[in-house]
This record gives C-alpha cells, structure tokens and sequence, in this order.
C-alpha cells in the first residue's frame, strides 16, 4: 500500500526525502509521494515530524 502527504500538515522540512529507498517522494510546493514507486514501507511516516504522512486508504 502506498502512502501519501497531506498537504495541509506537511511543513516540507525535507526529512521524508531522504529516507525514502524508492526515490518515491518529490518536491514542489509541497511534497507528493508517487504511488507507481512507493513500496509501502513506512520509512517516510516514521521520520515525518509533523506526522503528515500515512497509508492511502
């Protein structure tokens, strides 16, 4: 299962992006997590400060 930032709680600290193995998470005018390479492994939403990142229902 992929996961996804949510753009209202998301501060773009960065943080997200450099844990992630896949590559998966971009920057723009906030971060976005494409759902084609995230391998659902949570990396991302264990390191997220602000909590913004969890599964896709």
């Amino acid at each position: 299962m992929a996961y996804k930032i949510d753009e209202n709680t998301c501060i773009a600290c960065g943080t997200c992006i450099g844990e992630c193995p896949q590559g998966a998470i971009s920057e723009g005018d906030f971060y976005v997590i494409d759902p084609a390479v995230c391998i659902g492994c949570g990396t991302c939403a264990d390191v997220c400060p602000m909590g913004a990142i969890a599964p896709e229902e």
